[in-house]
C-alpha cells in the first residue's frame, strides 16, 4: 500500500506542477480559456504559481497535507470552470484529480494524527 501512496502522491505533484508551469507560461489554450472567466493574466499566473507551489509542497511528507488541500483546491476551481464551459466528458475526467487528492489528504491526516498522538 505504501508504494500506491507513493506513486498516486507522485503523480498528483506532477499533474499539479505541470498545470501550473502552463499558467505560468501562459500556454495560449489556457490561457483563452480562464479569460474567458475574466482571469487576468496576473491571475492566471497566480494560479500557476500556486499549482507549482502545491506541487512542490506533496514531495515532502512534512508539508503533504497542506499541498494536497491546495492542490485539491486548484483541481476544483478547474474542474468547476471546465463543467461551467459546457465540457461535460472532459470535466468528468477532471474530476480524477480530485478523487486523488481526496485521498492523499485522508492518508496524510491520518499520518498526522498518529504523530501527534
Amino acid at each position: 500500500m505504501k508504494i500506491a501512496i507513493i506513486l498516486i502522491v507522485a503523480l498528483v505533484a506532477l499533474v499539479s506542477i505541470a498545470a501550473g508551469i502552463a499558467k505560468v507560461m501562459q500556454v495560449p489554450e489556457e490561457v483563452e480559456f480562464l479569460q474567458s472567466f475574466d482571469f487576468s493574466i496576473s491571475m492566471i499566473v497566480t494560479f500557476g504559481v500556486m499549482q507549482i507551489i502545491a506541487g512542490a509542497l506533496l514531495c515532502h511528507s512534512r508539508t503533504r497535507f497542506c499541498g494536497a488541500i491546495i492542490s485539491c483546491l486548484a483541481f476544483t476551481i478547474s474542474a468547476f470552470l471546465i463543467f461551467v464551459s459546457g465540457n461535460i466528458p472532459f470535466g468528468l475526467f477532471s474530476l480524477l484529480p480530485i478523487i486523488l487528492t481526496v485521498f492523499i489528504i485522508y492518508q496524510a491526516s491520518k499520518i498526522n494524527n498518529i504523530d501527534n498522538n
